[in-house]
């Protein structure tokens, strides 16, 4: 596997998580990988350091996911940086405002490495090999 060098960032109030995400991100093969327990711990270190890509949990306190994309989209620095949101539940109406609210796209919990590699070519485009 060739290592993707480009930062990103995982945003999720659970270490588990974070964990989880980072292990599946390293088998992919990428090397620079941020964390943020919360939406508003993820901003601070987005504008202090940026990045190409954003994984965030829908459920978070006191910023959820969703308020995330909102606070990025009307952020003239971070209005182009792709999120893919993580969710336990795919109910249409919330893969639907995620959409309009500008989620590149959405993962369902439980996954795997390879459904995550493929989520992350939609969001930005272009095969990672």
């Amino acid at each position: 596997m060739s290592s993707v060098n480009f930062p990103v960032l995982i945003v999720d109030d659970f270490s588990t998580m974070r964990r989880i995400i980072r292990h599946l991100l390293v088998q992919i093969g990428f090397t620079q990988i941020e964390e943020a327990r919360d939406g508003a711990e993820a901003l601070k270190k987005m504008r202090r350091s940026p990045v190409k890509l954003v994984f965030s949990d829908w459920n978070m306190t006191p910023m959820s996911g969703l308020d995330l994309v909102r606070e990025m989209q009307a952020d003239e620095q971070l209005h182009d940086t792709p999120l893919i949101m993580i969710t336990s539940e795919a109910r249409w109406e919330k893969v639907k405002t995620a959409k309009e609210v500008g989620v590149a796209n959405f993962i369902v919990k439980p996954f795997n490495a390879e459904t995550l590699k493929r989520k992350i070519e939609t969001a930005i485009g272009r095969p990672l090999d």
